[in-house]
């Protein structure tokens, strides 16, 4: 069955075909580790998690990098202002480095806890500076850069099809409305490929490096086209992000990879749509934003908000609030504990050899999720496999673990299954009670229990340790 993806370069649903056969080359923008991620983050990441595991399913060899930004994007989208490295270094009083390793380790649990599947490799933009200044080399040569006194600039008037994933309007476009417009730029639509350190700041960089153009860091957009070219070649099949980066970010990627590279960079675009509250896009530069902890600490699973995800698709604007979430929180429960009575029944009868697989069933999966990522359909699917009474526990936990692949939400385990699916956070209050036990401060003990359970969770006290346990509402 055929995949169709909706390209934004063309916008219009496509049918998916890679350039090798039975393989397919994927980028995916991720974090830039100043801060936190937030679950408007998470939900961009989460649309890239599902396109993987439908490219899986279809039976594909995926190669996935996903570049995480330590250094170069600035606090404005086009090139002006603080790096936002520098800047969570000034805020924290950490160095950059010590940044960048912190909050990515943030990242990388916080997607675990999502159940994301990991990259091939993770690419950070400090470990490719060579690559980096080699690609602004080849601009260079071909005469397509040129330098003011804060950089080295693309002039985007050297190429015809400039703006074309985006439709820009360029002879329309206001000053202000895209970028700050520099009096140095000969086109409102220049962008900086190499930043020079500036000369007259009382804070030295940290993070700089020599270049044939003078001591500096690279802009934002060259670091993925960079990265992209050294592990997916000059054209490769799929470059997914947020919606935010095609007028800026994913345009100047296009443009300076296909100057430089002389062929088509992408074939298919993919973007996800944003995560809203009632005031708005979830954005950090608000101060206020919501992390995977956010929701953990208010007694919410993340494989909830998953499943709240799931239910909108990934083109369409989804509107947050705790109301909706406590929706998801309570369909979630109600189906891992139908698809635990299916699993305890299957058990009884189980057969090795019985490996049935309803067809028809998967079939209608299978066009759900090949439809674009249609997983509001999938899930639809899903939960009506789970109540048809024609179909046996066994035939129906087959499709459950089948359809959990691409869904992710943990429905191949078993509710009782042990402690090894508990969130980080829960487990450090089931040790601080285990202390307390050993302690002899029952109060305590009592009060950490309390707290478990406010937030969702049961501790079950066992000869040979604890079992802790996810308190179902249905």
């Amino acid at each position: 069955m055929d995949i169709t993806l909706f390209n934004t370069l063309g916008r219009q649903k496509q049918i998916f075909e890679p350039i090798e056969p039975g393989k397919v080359g994927l980028y995916t923008c991720g974090p830039t580790v100043y801060d936190y991620q937030h679950i408007g983050n998470f939900r961009t990441f989460m649309f890239e998690d599902l396109l993987k595991r439908v490219l899986l399913y279809n039976g594909y060899d995926v190669t996935h990098i996903m570049n995480i930004t330590d250094v170069g994007h600035l606090v404005s989208d086009g090139d002006e202002g603080e790096d936002k490295m520098e800047k969570g270094s000034a805020r924290t009083g950490k160095t950059v480095w010590e940044i960048a390793e912190y909050y990515t380790g943030f990242f990388l649990d916080d997607a675990k806890a999502l159940n994301l599947l990991p990259p091939t490799k993770y690419t950070k933009a400090t470990d490719y500076i060579q690559e980096q200044i080699d690609m602004v080399k080849c601009l260079d040569d071909k005469g397509y850069t040129y330098v003011t006194s804060d950089g080295v600039y693309f002039d985007t008037s050297k190429l015809k099809d400039y703006g074309k994933l985006a439709n820009l309007d360029i002879e329309g476009l206001e000053e202000g409305s895209r970028i700050q417009f520099s009096t140095e730029k000969k086109n409102k639509t220049d962008f900086a490929l190499w930043k020079f350190s500036p000369k007259d700041s009382d804070t030295k960089r940290q993070m700089e490096w020599d270049s044939p153009w003078g001591k500096g860091f690279p802009g934002w957009h060259i670091e993925c086209s960079a990265m992209s070219k050294k592990f997916l070649g000059d054209t490769f099949d799929i470059h997914c992000g947020g919606i935010d980066h095609v007028p800026i970010h994913h345009t100047n990627e296009i443009a300076q990879s296909e100057a430089c590279n002389g062929k088509p960079f992408v074939h298919y675009w993919l973007h996800g749509a944003f995560l809203e509250e009632e005031s708005g896009k979830m954005s950090k530069s608000k101060g206020e934003f919501l992390r995977v902890k956010t929701l953990v600490d208010k007694g919410y699973s993340p494989l909830d908000y998953r499943y709240l995800c799931l239910g909108t698709h990934y083109r369409k604007r989804l509107l947050f609030s705790w109301e909706i979430l406590e929706q998801a929180k309570t369909a979630m429960a109600r189906l891992k504990q139908n698809v635990q009575q299916i699993r305890d029944e299957a058990k009884k009868n189980f057969d090795a050899r019985d490996a049935s697989m309803p067809e028809g069933e998967r079939e209608k999966f299978l066009e759900a999720v090949n439809d674009d990522l249609n997983m509001p359909q999938a899930l639809a699917v899903l939960w009506g496999v789970v109540r048809n009474d024609k179909l046996s526990s066994i035939e129906k936990m087959n499709l459950v673990n089948d359809f959990n692949r691409v869904l992710g939400l943990d429905l191949d385990k078993d509710i009782e299954a042990g402690n090894t699916n508990v969130p980080a956070e829960i487990m450090e209050l089931v040790e601080k009670r285990i202390a307390a036990k050993k302690a002899k401060d029952f109060k305590k003990a009592d009060s950490l229990r309390d707290e478990l359970k406010a937030l969702g969770w049961e501790v079950l006290d066992k000869k040979d340790g604890v079992e802790v346990k996810y308190i179902t509402n249905s």
